[in-house]
């Protein structure tokens, strides 16, 4: 037998993963199908990366400079220093208060929703009991319906048992997560042997015992994916807390960020509806911009890993 081809044999690396997926895509064109590739990355890197930077470099510049011909040039740190103390010192530095409200909503949300969700999952994956399909179906229905349809019965349901207006307004319609029961019906009916349940069952391993060590260890890109799409979505969660609240010392921080540069000329020169209220400029906007994405980058960051390798959930079977 031949030994030429043995280093093949290695675990290829990132760059040829990379190579063998784009070749997937875009066909095996030689020289002409690597120039279009980078093109289209380079096209989707400035489509996307270009109003980043910007966010970035605005609170360095005064108003004249944001709208000038170059604006992504760095201004002066002075500038920074300024537009930060401009958003602590809106309402007494009430968007802090904004900041601990939405990471309550968001943490709390992802753990009830993860908590309900995969366990709920796992049992449409591995048990048969009537009315399943059925279950599964209406879990891809609602994953479908638009949030604005859900507005006014959670509004009406919630004003029954007197939570509108209420922290719990915010909490318990996002730890709704039916994309969360989905996937992991998706990834225990792929990727959960069913041998591998047999024989923990036949070692007298309980259904409790067996989701809590045998399939909850082996979820871990999973949870991973989950906790990040449901923690991004609750952290930029607007149109719910802006109905089902009118108190703005609940507010999350999409909410007060509107409320706050709405009513200033952050976005309309020259206009301010509330008397003596601070004014704030686009740099002020931008640095309570930041303020908002700060968080959901260390998220990604610190889950990455499972993000990536949760993407590909039951994408291969076994």
């Amino acid at each position: 037998m031949s030994t030429t081809n043995i280093p093949n044999a290695a675990a290829p690396t990132a760059w040829q993963r990379a190579r063998i997926f784009s070749r997937r895509i875009f066909g095996d064109m030689g020289s002409l199908g690597y120039f279009l590739r980078l093109v289209v990355l380079l096209v989707f890197a400035l489509y996307f990366g270009l109003p980043l930077l910007w966010l970035l470099l605005a609170p360095s510049k005064d108003q004249f400079a944001i709208n000038s011909i170059n604006p992504l040039a760095f201004g002066n740190w002075a500038t920074v220093l300024k537009s930060w103390s401009n958003i602590n010192l809106y309402s007494n530095g009430e968007i802090w208060l904004w900041f601990r409200n939405s990471v309550l909503y968001a943490v709390s949300s992802l753990a009830i929703g993860l908590a309900i969700g995969v366990p709920a999952g796992y049992i449409l994956a591995v048990a048969r009991f009537p009315g399943r399909v059925l279950l599964l179906w209406l879990t891809l229905i609602t994953m479908l319906l638009p949030p604005s349809a859900m507005v006014l019965p959670l509004f009406l349901e919630l004003n029954l048992v007197h939570l509108v207006n209420t922290m719990w307004a915010v909490i318990l319609p996002a730890s709704f997560f039916p994309f969360g029961v989905y996937l992991a019906y998706v990834y225990y009916s792929s990727n959960l042997p069913a041998d591998l349940i047999d024989a923990a069952r036949v070692d007298g391993c309980s259904e409790l015992d067996l989701f809590r060590h045998v399939a909850l260890p082996l979820a871990k890109p999973l949870l991973g994916l989950l906790a990040f799409i449901s923690f991004n979505a609750n952290w930029n969660n607007f149109f719910g807390p802006y109905v089902l609240l009118n108190n703005d010392k609940l507010f999350n921080l999409p909410v007060g960020l509107q409320t706050m540069i709405a009513g200033t000329s952050a976005i309309r020169p020259g206009f301010n509806t509330t008397p003596g209220l601070l004014k704030f400029q686009q740099a002020d906007a931008a640095m309570a911009g930041l303020v908002m994405i700060l968080p959901v980058v260390i998220v990604f960051l610190l889950s990455q890993r499972y993000v990536v390798s949760g993407a590909f959930t039951g994408s291969v079977k076994g």
